[in-house]
């Protein structure tokens, strides 16, 4: 089995089970804790732009979850926006050495989102080396980068693709840090 956690309106199609906390046709879940799926049933869970919706301490719970829900040596792929490489954007800007002003980070690092009848945003953000201490203190193996274009998943344009300037992937800075463990 293959989730896409938090894949909004995005359908990898059949072969991935898609859990959202909207209202999509594709949706075979709202539970993104997987409750009513078996322990050690799956072989990938991926879950772009999520995690940092919840606080420091709620993440624990949510990825344990997940950690249960993998098999061994299931893989755990994650994206969340990349505080280093925003802010040395930032930097260069404050510089004069081109970068971006801050207007350009404030979607990727608060990500103020309308989910059902409420609006959530971002409580925290990560670099590589607090997301591999936070994945290796619940137990995951391995931890290191993915490149996106890798994927089975690249075809499906999601944030774990985002760079500055938006849409140029070719010569823009990926501002999304995309890190993959083994259970």
């Amino acid at each position: 089995m293959k989730f896409n956690l938090g894949c909004g309106w995005r359908n990898f199609g059949k072969g991935w089970i898609h859990v959202d906390g909207g209202n999509y046709e594709h949706l075979d879940s709202n539970n993104i804790y997987l409750g009513e799926y078996e322990s050690s049933s799956a072989d990938l869970i991926y879950a772009s732009h999520v995690i940092e919706y919840f606080d420091r301490e709620e993440v624990v719970k949510l990825l344990d979850c997940w950690k249960d829900i993998l098999k061994p040596n299931g893989i755990l792929r994650i994206a969340v926006p990349d505080f280093e490489s925003m802010i040395s954007l930032y930097a260069e800007y404050k510089l004069g050495y081109g970068g971006y002003p801050l207007e350009k980070f404030l979607g990727p690092l608060f990500g103020k989102m309308n989910m059902g009848d409420e609006v959530i945003y971002h409580k925290t953000t990560y670099d590589f080396q607090s997301l591999s201490s936070l994945l290796e203190n619940i137990g995951m193996k391995d931890v290191k980068r993915y490149d996106w274009e890798q994927t089975e998943h690249s075809k499906f344009d999601d944030h774990s693709q985002a760079y500055l300037p938006h849409m140029d992937k070719e010569n823009g800075t990926l501002i999304s840090l995309n890190v993959e463990c083994t259970k």
